[in-house]
């Protein structure tokens, strides 16, 4: 039997940790294999600062969807009210990269007490997700209800009474509280037939076991408890509608829905832990919030050390994801029409689950493209720090479906966009969207819609909440932002800017067509003009 090969001193060499290590930590001091004590404080502060980082960037969806019910308290929306903008919504709320383009209406949902139901408005483009942000559904248009306007069922983790035999859409969830956002159309220019629309037939209620959705059948032979007592009242209240949520006008609210960029984070992300089970929570996400103390039932209280790093943590964190958001590395995929572009898209490269990119659509149906296996973590921290909301129907290649956006932070040259510089942005003839399509302009540090006496900092093919933009004789339009219209402009065809803030600009399309998605139609760059 031959005898192995004793194992190479370089093999040695390659397993052994020697007792000095240069790192960028400075030298590491490890006698006969062991770290001194002034090795294993600075090693683990810098272990700290690692899950600090990453902490602040795994759990920015969920601390952004706290965030954001937070300010709704601040300014009077409670859970089950209705954040409803008649007007649309306009720069005085800051939510991340929203728009001046539908009549938006928002929600809370409270499911401690039990499953609650939503009766949709019909014609509405909606979502459903979770406190981690985690698509659920999107009732509406390209839900299952197809836009007829559906009842949906939302059952809370835990919940073992009895569900209807049908007349819901049912849907089971990880978390306790849920986050209604959905979107309604203009007619002819018009807001006020889909503000009617949606004060009529939206509702919000506790869902009641035994009523509406369960048949006397079912209650005598399967044992379903109907309310006490059970009388001909009784069943005339549960065939009963709902009454209408409260109301809150959000046009011209200030409502802060911006998450911290400073350790404060650290606190927010500690609320949102100890408000859901444990188990709502990913372990790739609770793992480093874990490491940094902040775990479910468990005080949250760094001491003077801790807080310090927590400080840098956030401070680095958010550096970090401003750069992924702002800078996206060519490698990543984001830039949708080449890397000569500063068109950015990063859905379109990650899918909603930032792990699968969307399916192509072919003649023959869809070819799905394949799975890395790999979270793409620097697309998700792109899309939760330039915007709320997640559903497959954001990273869709469908005709006709939803909307689409591109980003652009950056001139034709890669320089930052200077509001106190006038710029201009052409759009050839035949826009693809088939509703409408829109550019809005958003302030740098807040990612919201830039603050300006124009009010809404917007352009497109809708003559609300200003006028039209006008094309040019051969079809092209062209989009003008600066601090002062240019001369000869249309009011429609400039977006108003201010000096020494930078912004960035958003182009959506709205039910987008195929020229979009197979790229022969394009925008063109952000010009300086002067």
């Amino acid at each position: 039997m031959q005898r192995a090969a004793p194992i190479s001193p370089q093999v040695m060499e390659s397993l052994s940790t020697p007792e000095q290590v240069e790192t960028y930590l400075g030298t590491l001091e490890f006698p006969l294999g062991v770290p001194t004590d002034e090795t294993a404080d600075r090693l683990y502060d810098h272990l700290d600062r690692l899950h600090g980082v990453r902490g602040f960037l795994d759990a920015y969806a969920g601390v952004s969807a706290w965030a954001a019910r937070k300010g709704f308290l601040a300014a009077g929306v409670r859970d089950h009210d209705v954040l409803l903008f008649p007007e649309f919504m306009d720069a005085k709320t800051l939510l991340l990269t929203g728009n001046a383009d539908t009549v938006y209406f928002a929600a809370f949902l409270d499911l401690t007490e039990g499953p609650v139901v939503v009766e949709m408005p019909p014609l509405a483009l909606s979502f459903v997700n979770d406190m981690w942000f985690r698509w659920v559904t999107d009732p509406g248009m390209p839900g299952p209800d197809r836009g007829t306007g559906g009842a949906y069922l939302f059952v809370p983790p835990g919940y073992r009474g009895p569900l209807p035999e049908g007349g819901f859409f049912t849907y089971r969830v990880r978390t306790t509280r849920l986050i209604l956002g959905g979107r309604a159309f203009l007619e002819g220019d018009d807001p006020k037939p889909a503000v009617e629309r949606v004060k009529e037939r939206l509702r919000i209620h506790r869902y009641v076991p035994g009523l509406y959705g369960t048949s006397v059948a079912e209650i005598v032979t399967g044992g379903t408890a109907p309310p006490l007592p059970w009388t001909a009242e009784t069943w005339t209240a549960a065939l009963r509608r709902a009454d209408p949520p409260r109301f809150v006008e959000g046009s011209g609210l200030p409502v802060n829905t911006v998450p911290p960029a400073d350790e404060t984070y650290f606190d927010f992300a500690n609320e949102l832990v100890q408000d859901q089970p444990a188990e709502a929570l990913d372990p790739e996400i609770a793992g480093p919030l874990a490491a940094v103390g902040i775990v479910k039932d468990r005080p949250f209280q760094p001491d003077a050390r801790m807080r310090k790093i927590l400080t840098e943590a956030a401070a680095v964190g958010n550096a970090t994801a401003r750069t992924l958001a702002c800078r996206p590395r060519p490698a990543e995929g984001a830039h949708f029409y080449g890397t000569s572009s500063q068109w950015v898209n990063g859905l379109l490269a990650s899918g909603y689950d930032f792990m699968t990119p969307p399916a192509d659509v072919t003649d023959s149906g869809l070819e799905p493209r394949p799975s890395s296996g790999a979270r793409k973590l620097n697309l998700r921290s792109w899309w939760w720090y330039l915007a709320v909301g997640i559903s497959p129907t954001f990273a869709t290649r469908l005709i006709g479906v939803g909307s689409q956006y591109v980003f652009s932070f950056a001139d034709q040259d890669g320089r930052p966009l200077d509001g106190g510089r006038h710029y201009r942005l052409s759009l050839p003839p035949d826009v693809p969207a088939a509703r409408f399509w829109s550019v809005t302009v958003y302030d740098n540090q807040t990612r919201s819609m830039i603050d300006t006496p124009q009010r809404f900092p917007r352009a497109g093919s809708q003559a609300y909440p200003g006028p039209a933009a006008v094309a040019d004789a051969d079809g092209t339009t062209t989009v003008h932002f600066g601090p002062g219209r240019p001369d000869g402009v249309p009011e429609g065809n400039w977006i108003r800017t201010t000096p020494a803030r930078g912004w960035f600009v958003v182009l959506r399309l709205y039910s987008p067509l195929r020229p979009f998605f197979d790229k022969t139609w394009r925008p063109g760059e952000i010009e300086a003009v002067d």
